[in-house]
């Protein structure tokens, strides 16, 4: 399998080298040359199928001989050592809960897939990789567990100074070892902008090999496909037509969820939900891509102004709106509708949402107004804790601390102070 840039002014790259480049050298994403549909008995047969078994299945043509079988099937035994239980809410609404993992957020499966590759390939080099990844939430600490103590690879996590929540923020600024935080003095798209043009600087690409751990990246972005299949597996039985809601921000998680439809998966349409950060629902309102300085909001996660992941999915449609809209609806919400979504969800059925899913529960609702005999799925992709104090002033309900989170809560924050990317040139060049 080889991947090309979406700028079409790069050479095409094995998957070894997308994982290692991260970016392409024109400043495209890199995209697989071909997806091949997996055939009908895969989906007839799914339900006797394990979750390790259809990952195999569903990746490997875009893994190819790069990483021998035995190999690749030990990687996702590794990085699904937990569950994604479907949860129904109400009659034709459940949730995909994807908290389940080490940092209790979806990016778990794509940084530990990522980690686990990289690792792989840097076994037999003394090349050390860094990896550079911005973050407005949840990906910093899923990237920093995955990467932790993995030999040959160092980690530079940018994030937002006081945009992310106190415990998404220990998550990523306390592990210490090859894991270094910078906190910005600005937005997520200040970070995601700087290390874009890390990628671009070729004084320091002269002096050290940087790849990324952002959803830029095929083997963080494309594993989250899984999740997809997975619900389908248990939703399966319901028969009707299912559709997925997903709380969006940079806007991987759909398009990875539009990759599994073109494996086949019988889902036919996708919700992209969002806070106030409406790039993409005024996209597809008007045919006009105006991106915008992001906006902060309780569902900090999804505070993306220019999401980086949607130039794929309009490529997955061939740039066609009318094709795209038959397959995608895209809803925006603000703080105050989302506390309300929290409120009735936990009312009505005793269940407690945190604030990327209430989103992912609006745009799903919203949707089933005109689409009443479907089954819908939102996605769950962090677990409530992680916003203990909007979850806990929205709602009559004392969160309590799980495991994974108690082992972060008493240790000692270290991060470095960032203002420009010179700022964040000078410390890669001079750490």
């Amino acid at each position: 399998m080889k991947f090309y840039s979406l700028n079409k002014q790069a050479p095409e790259v094995s998957f070894k080298d997308a994982v290692i480049k991260g970016i392409a050298p024109d400043r495209g994403l890199y995209f697989p040359e071909s997806i091949t549909p997996l055939p009908d008995s895969f989906f007839k047969g799914i339900e006797n199928l394990s979750n390790q078994e259809i990952a195999f299945n569903a990746i490997h043509q875009f893994v190819g001989d790069e990483i021998p079988n035995e190999k690749l099937r030990e990687i996702l035994a590794i990085v699904l050592d937990f569950d994604f239980p479907v949860v129904e809410i109400e009659e034709n609404i459940a949730t995909l809960e994807l908290f389940h993992g080490p940092t209790m957020a979806f990016k778990d499966v794509g940084a530990r897939f990522m980690a686990n590759c990289l690792g792989y390939f840097s076994e037999n080099t003394t090349n050390e990789v860094t990896v550079l990844v911005a973050t407005s939430g949840d990906t910093g600490g899923a990237v920093a567990n995955g990467f932790l103590g993995v030999d040959g690879v160092k980690v530079v996590i940018l994030y937002p100074n006081g945009k992310v929540s106190d415990i998404q923020e220990r998550q990523l600024t306390t592990l210490g070892q090859n894991i270094t935080a910078l906190e910005v003095d600005g937005t997520f798209d200040d970070c995601q902008k700087m290390v874009k043009t890390a990628f671009l600087d070729e004084a320091l690409l002269s002096k050290m090999q940087l790849t990324s751990a952002n959803s830029i990246n095929v083997a963080r972005w494309l594993p989250q496909l899984f999740y997809f299949l997975f619900a389908y597996k248990q939703a399966k039985s319901q028969g009707k037509e299912i559709v997925f809601s997903i709380p969006s921000g940079n806007f991987g998680n759909v398009c990875a969820g539009m990759v599994a439809q073109k494996l086949g998966m019988p889902v036919k349409h996708f919700i992209a939900a969002t806070n106030v950060n409406d790039t993409v629902p005024e996209f597809m309102n008007t045919g006009v891509y105006n991106p915008k300085p992001s906006i902060a909001t309780i569902s900090n996660a999804m505070d993306v102004g220019d999401p980086s992941n949607f130039i794929r999915i309009r490529h997955l449609f061939d740039d066609n709106l009318e094709k795209l809209k038959q397959n995608l609806s895209s809803f925006t919400f603000s703080d105050e509708e989302t506390k309300e979504a929290m409120k009735s969800i936990y009312r009505d059925s005793k269940y407690v949402a945190d604030p990327h899913g209430a989103i992912g529960y609006l745009g799903l609702k919203k949707h089933q107004i005109s689409n009443p005999d479907t089954y819908g799925i939102f996605l769950e992709t962090a677990h409530p804790v992680k916003f203990l104090d909007v979850v806990e002033e929205t709602i009559p309900e004392t969160i309590s601390i799980p495991e994974q989170i108690k082992k972060v809560m008493d240790k000692e924050k270290k991060s470095i102070p960032t203002k420009s990317y010179d700022d964040l040139k000078a410390f890669l060049l001079h750490r």
